[in-house]
């Protein structure tokens, strides 16, 4: 449904939205002022953060070519998780971020996320602090109730999670937590946060601050993942949501020995979570259709994955999307729901006041005909691009008020990236974070 557009926006949101769009990047505030389209998709996705809040898991794969709106479409339902009561991770992978690895690189991975660990009331990341000092609230005040010591209602909270791998070094490094908090020792506190985060680097360094054997290294990453999941549930939330954009890297990964490494490593998500083994998490997985299809380097080359991820045949044979499937297609935007994307854009850059619109509907139209007779079909499959032009279109007009916007949309040059297959406005970076427009 279109959004209600007598909404005013204020200046450092509106101006936030619109430089996040002018660089071609997902805004990280305002999305519901410029979504739409991808209902059922988004339907899908709520069901899933549900199971996820009733102790089921979930896993999906988000498959869209670059610039169809895979980054905002994680960061939309990411926003979602945070409404409901979920803890949120996300990070892009990059050739220094993986899932597996022996060189420290799924190491990094996992301390980015946990940079980026979000809440609701702290939605920007670092919140791994607050998670932990709501988990030590809840135990002091279920402490006060019972009548017995906080150390041993911490340890009975978390006892269940010595039967998972590493789960008793993780039970320790919160003990460790409470004993800095109650004695006001910060030093103690930070190690037990550093090490939550993947930061300590060698055993020896953890054991000296903490009292553990352990740390975070390449070879449990997944492991805590769900040890996390657990935690925050203890803490009183809904459970963890990981979102993982930019799996293409894996796909350009050129030994095959790591391809097929990190491919075991999606292997052993996606088996966990579709048999009941993993509980309050969801895994959402940005990639593009190379990275899944292609026979030679993508997840179809791997059988175990290729045969699990295989498109419903009988829905293909309908005509019809299974929006239930582990791989979810983000499909093109219907030309009706471009010219919605565009007036809540014109919208947007009034700051919600109708009466400062720059251009009048005729000049959508006459935008989104220009884009189709020099894009293609391609604007409809990759609105990226249509975004920022109009949003520059709009950036000119604004500076330049006697410009006629007929003359100027006349004057945008569209021309073919000859490397990726993908239009570019003149000047354009294609290696910009995905960015389309939906709504609920």
């Amino acid at each position: 449904m279109p959004n209600d557009n007598k909404k005013r926006l204020r200046p450092r949101e509106r101006d936030a939205i619109i430089q996040s769009l002018r660089a071609g990047v997902t805004p990280r505030t305002g999305l519901q002022h410029i979504q739409v389209g991808r209902v059922r998709e988004v339907e899908a996705l709520l069901k899933d953060i549900e199971r996820i809040a009733d102790g089921g898991s979930a896993f999906r794969l988000i498959i869209g070519e670059f610039g169809s709106g895979k980054s905002f479409f994680l960061q939309l339902i990411r926003s979602i998780a945070l409404e409901k009561g979920l803890v949120t991770v996300h990070a892009d992978l990059s050739p220094d971020r993986r899932l597996h690895a022996t060189g420290g690189q799924a190491r990094n991975l996992y301390a980015e996320l946990m940079r980026n660990l979000s809440t609701r009331t702290k939605p920007d990341g670092n919140a791994l602090s607050s998670v932990v000092e709501r988990f030590i609230t809840e135990a002091r005040r279920a402490a006060d109730v019972s009548g017995a010591t906080v150390d041993s209602v911490i340890a009975e909270s978390l006892s269940h999670l010595s039967e998972l791998v590493g789960g008793y070094d993780f039970a320790k490094v919160i003990a460790s937590y409470w004993k800095g908090y109650e004695q006001d020792n910060e030093q103690l506190k930070s190690d037990a946060i550093r090490w939550l985060r993947g930061e300590f680097t060698t055993k020896t360094d953890a054991r000296k601050a903490l009292g553990v054997r352990t740390i975070v290294d390449d070879a449990g990453v997944y492991d805590h993942f769900k040890l996390l999941s657990l935690f925050v549930r203890q803490a009183g939330y809904g459970g963890l949501l990981v979102n993982l954009d930019e799996m293409v890297n894996l796909y350009k990964l050129s030994s095959q020995k790591a391809r097929v490494s990190n491919f075991e490593q999606i292997l052993r998500m996606l088996n966990d979570c579709l048999q009941g083994s993993a509980e309050y998490i969801g895994f959402l997985l940005g990639g593009t259709p190379d990275f899944l299809f292609d026979p030679r380097k993508g997840l179809y080359s791997y059988e175990a994955l290729h045969s699990r991820l295989a498109e419903n045949s009988f829905a293909r044979a309908a005509g019809v999307i299974d929006y239930s499937a582990p791989t979810l297609h983000l499909a093109n935007l219907a030309p009706e729901e471009l010219f919605i994307l565009l007036r809540n854009l014109r919208h947007v850059f009034a700051s919600g006041d109708d009466t400062k619109y720059l251009v009048p509907d005729e000049a959508l139209t006459a935008f989104l005909e220009h884009c189709s007779k020099r894009i293609g079909d391609a604007y409809f499959r990759t609105p990226r691009n249509t975004i920022k032009a109009f949003v520059d279109l709009l950036s000119v007009l604004d500076q330049s008020p006697g410009l006629n916007w007929t003359q100027l949309i006349e004057q945008v040059h569209v021309e073919e990236d000859r490397n990726t297959d993908m239009p570019l406005i003149e000047g354009h970076d294609s290696n910009m974070d995905e960015l389309a427009t939906f709504t609920l």
